[in-house]
């Protein structure tokens, strides 16, 4: 049994569990941070070492994720259920081999790789234990990754949502009893952590499937899966590999710009950690109604519904401008005591202050980001928003946060004053590729 694939796709009812979603994805690593924080500082410092390492790996995969997300949205649009369903299965077996390389990887050389991110000798076998474990997920996960992007693709996010909840409490369960050890069970620490994280990934996985089958009808036929399609996989690397390139260009800049900060102190260093974690949960409402509008532009423009893909990508940039500009001016009024909640030290504080205000300038610029940019994608139209990206981040980002923080000495705000012109500069770009309507030539379902 499974809902009617006809039924009109709603940008809220899709954003919401979107943004649940995304923020109990935030959680997890928070939680086993939390959790392990209370019994052993050098758990915390092994774990963040290990996550590390795990979020690369999901950056990794993700590339497939996204590609076949469009792609399925398209031939669904266009009414081609057959296609939609081999892309699901090529995309499921080539992350399914990319996942069993990377855990292959992970858990043969993990002394390597933490001897290489120079972590201290006394803490080497907790991170190795951990990082070994956890590799084993990677399985799983890159699976996973695939079948929640087709789900969402057929318009079930609140399905994917649940099952991120169940890994979530699978998890916190699994913290109790093996790291806190409950019910006379023995206090395993990091690999109870590990443990843990992996069984609830596991289960989350098996749940996936379970419910991806019943809500899309769509069986996992396994010989299917180990044999990709190689013209469905170019598809959906045509608009994954952009997008992955994209997202790791963003990743160094940052690791840059946030060596620039180390220059300035490591109070400077702590105020910005405090401030990123809030900037990220207010990205989450940007980010979601960019992947609720790009599951919808993606259908509109399989069904050759190209003036309708033009009004809803309209209506999705205003909603998402009036939701991050409030959350932005909450942000704005009351990120002094947030951040109070984390230290008390008068100087983190007194350096996180004016960011909040620079916030009010700096989420609508990202949000045209995050809704354009998705958009363009969902279209086929990739490459663009690539080299426009990666041009802005390392001409303007880079040098600027150098020249207005460290050479003009204005700290942290001229820092961050350069991101904010730079999430403007290639929003507008994007804006104005949107404009020029060469996207509407770029569809995946007629090539």
């Amino acid at each position: 049994m499974h809902t009617n694939p006809d039924k009109p796709l709603s940008l809220f009812g899709l954003t919401w569990p979107l943004f649940i979603d995304f923020a109990l994805h935030f959680l997890t690593a928070a939680l086993n941070t939390f959790m392990i924080s209370h019994v052993s500082y050098q758990g915390v410092a092994a774990l963040s070492v290990g996550n590390m390492v795990f979020e690369l790996a999901i950056t990794l995969f993700s590339f497939v994720s996204i590609g076949a997300t469009v792609v399925i949205t398209q031939y669904l649009g266009a009414k081609n259920k057959t296609a939609a369903k081999n892309v699901v299965y090529s995309a499921i077996g080539f992350n399914l081999g990319v996942g069993v390389v990377a855990a292959l990887g992970v858990v043969s050389g993990a002394s390597t790789i933490l001897y290489l991110m120079n972590l201290p000798e006394h803490l080497l076998a907790d991170g190795k234990l951990y990082l070994q474990i956890v590799g084993l997920c990677l399985i799983p996960e890159a699976m996973a990754m695939c079948i929640a992007g087709a789900m969402r693709a057929h318009g079930h996010t609140q399905q994917a949502m649940w099952v991120t909840l169940s890994m979530n409490l699978i998890t916190f369960t699994g913290n109790l009893l093996l790291l806190y050890g409950w019910f006379g069970l023995p206090q395993m620490g990091v690999a109870g952590v590990a443990i843990s994280t992996v069984t609830g990934r596991i289960i989350g996985m098996c749940i996936m499937m379970a419910l991806f089958v019943k809500y899309t009808g769509i069986s996992l036929h396994f010989p299917s899966i180990i044999r990709p399609q190689w013209k469905m996989l170019r598809k959906v690397f045509h608009i994954g590999l952009p997008a992955a390139g994209e997202n790791l260009s963003w990743m160094l800049q940052f690791l840059v710009v946030t060596s620039f900060v180390g220059l300035i102190g490591d109070k400077a260093l702590a105020a910005q950690s405090l401030y990123f974690q809030i900037c990220m949960f207010i990205l989450l409402f940007g980010l979601s109604i960019g992947i609720g509008n790009e599951i919808i532009i993606g259908h509109l423009v399989g069904a050759k519904a190209i003036k309708a893909a033009e009004a809803q990508m309209y209506r999705a940039l205003k909603w998402g401008l009036v939701v991050t500009t409030i959350v932005a001016a909450m942000a704005a009024m009351w990120g002094d005591d947030m951040v109070a909640l984390f230290t008390d030290e008068a100087d983190v504080i007194a350096l996180v202050a004016p960011l909040f205000i620079l916030t009010l300038f700096m989420e609508p610029g990202r949000t045209f980001n995050l809704v354009v940019i998705n958009a363009l994608r969902a279209s086929g139209d990739a490459k663009f928003p690539f080299f426009i990206g990666v041009s802005s981040m390392w001409c303007i980002a880079v040098p600027g946060a150098y020249f207005l923080g460290v050479h003009l000495e204005y700290g942290l705000i001229g820092i961050w004053a350069a991101l904010a012109i730079d999430e403007w500069v290639r929003g507008l770009a994007m804006l104005w590729r949107w404009k020029s309507g060469r996207w509407q030539s770029k569809s995946l379902v007629s090539n």
